[in-house]
């Protein structure tokens, strides 16, 4: 299932963290050894085909494993006689997308469903997502639920291609495709199948990380600039984009680009706040709406360690154990990839998605969902799996993917908030 390690490849990771270092130079490379003696000057069509074989077989396991878990979730589903898609594409955030994408955003903070109830403001929504929904929609014959789940599913497909590039990069084939099988057996992968923004968000993350390794700075810009207008914590990549460029200024590497890519990565994101501060004629109007309605907010952790305290002396709901758990394994592989010296922008985004995670206020059940476009996190493990026997590496991902469609199935048919 899982590549064994190549081992005449020495991983990467422990080389000093220069901020872009890389050892391939093409951003569509996510997977080649290289041309052959004598065929350096191929065609680029032909040098894609060639390339294809090694993201391919990440793809397929990535596909396969997901499958698993949907397979399991299906088959409690028609046991406990509930409607299968509607489980996928019509509960909690999808809903909201399908919203904006049907009747745009709202105008107010005070508003109101058709039969006159209140309903929260859906502006602290990201647009992309959304955006891509009404397109599908309105160019193809399906339904915005459906529209919801195709571009959700190719953005996992995309994650997973972008994933393997990372783990290949830094590490070798077996690295790459190992890292994408984790990803796709992560306790809250069902939500890579949901309407939701985790799987967009995260081919964003990849791409731009693999940009960045590879110096391709006016492409890591774009791409954090669109990954700033799918989710807030797009903040997080920006850091690591804008770290990375300042160190490659001051070492005077790579011109202007690094700072080009400085200067891109942010629009996205302070784009969207600005046009919810112009809406709402307030300039901080973004945050008002999460502090007041969403009850959302970054207090440093107080909130996370009160919950944290709460788990450990009484009895709380299975979800908050769970988000307990993977907030912990993800501080202990966090300190792996200081430690083990990873690339600096690598190191950035996954030490300030989780600082950002734990800090945040409220909906402490989700933190696990939160943590899932921190796939760097799993860069130790894979690197760890990847130089293990097959027979081991089997017996881990098939344990992970049945505990994942277990909890997947848990999320989605007992527990009755968002996943």
């Amino acid at each position: 299932m899982i590549a064994s390690p190549d081992p005449s490849h020495k991983p990467t990771a422990r080389t000093p963290d220069t901020p872009g270092h890389s050892n391939r130079e093409d951003p569509t490379d996510a997977g080649a050894s290289g041309p052959a003696p004598g065929h350096e000057h191929r065609s680029g069509l032909l040098r894609g085909w060639r390339r294809l074989p090694a993201a391919t077989t990440a793809l397929a396991v990535y596909v396969l494993l997901r499958a698993v878990g949907l397979v399991i979730l299906w088959i409690f589903a028609q046991r406990a006689g509930v409607d299968f898609w509607q489980l996928l594409h019509s509960r909690y955030d999808a809903l909201w997308y399908q919203q904006i994408a049907a009747e745009g955003y709202d105008h107010a903070a005070v508003n109101h469903n058709p039969d006159g109830s209140p309903r929260l403001p859906n502006l602290t929504f990201f647009p992309l997502y959304p955006g891509l929904i009404a397109m599908v929609a309105a160019i193809s014959p399906f339904s915005l639920p459906v529209a919801g789940l195709i571009v959700s599913w190719a953005a996992g497909l995309a994650a997973a291609w972008g994933i393997y590039a990372v783990g290949r990069h830094i590490g070798s084939h077996a690295v790459g495709v190992t890292l994408t099988a984790l990803w796709a057996v992560l306790p809250h992968a069902v939500v890579q199948n949901m309407g939701y923004t985790e799987t967009l968000f995260t081919a964003l993350v990849a791409w731009s990380l693999y940009a960045l390794l590879c110096r391709r700075w006016l492409t890591v810009g774009l791409l954090c600039l669109v990954a700033g207008l799918s989710r807030p914590t797009a903040t997080t990549l920006v850091a690591a984009v804008g770290l990375a460029a300042l160190v490659a200024i001051v070492r005077r590497q790579d011109g202007w680009r690094p700072w080009v890519a400085a200067l891109l990565a942010p629009i996205g994101y302070l784009g969207h706040l600005a046009w919810v501060g112009h809406r709402l004629g307030q300039v901080d109007g973004y945050f008002q709406l999460q502090d007041d309605y969403w009850r959302i907010g970054f207090d440093g952790g107080a909130n996370t360690l009160g919950v944290l305290k709460l788990v450990l002396t009484r009895p709380v709901p299975f979800p908050l154990y769970t988000s307990t758990l993977l907030l912990s394994l993800a501080t202990v592989l966090a300190v792996l990839l200081v430690l083990h010296r990873y690339p600096l922008p690598v190191v950035v985004y996954s030490v300030t998605f989780l600082l950002l995670t734990a800090g945040t206020a409220g909906y402490y059940w989700a933190k696990g969902r939160y943590l899932v476009p921190a796939f760097t996190l799993l860069l130790p493990v894979a690197m760890a799996l990847a130089k293990a026997r097959r027979s081991t590496q089997v017996t881990v991902i098939v344990f992970l993917v049945l505990a994942s469609g277990w909890y997947g199935t848990y999320l989605s048919l007992i527990w009755h908030r968002s996943p």
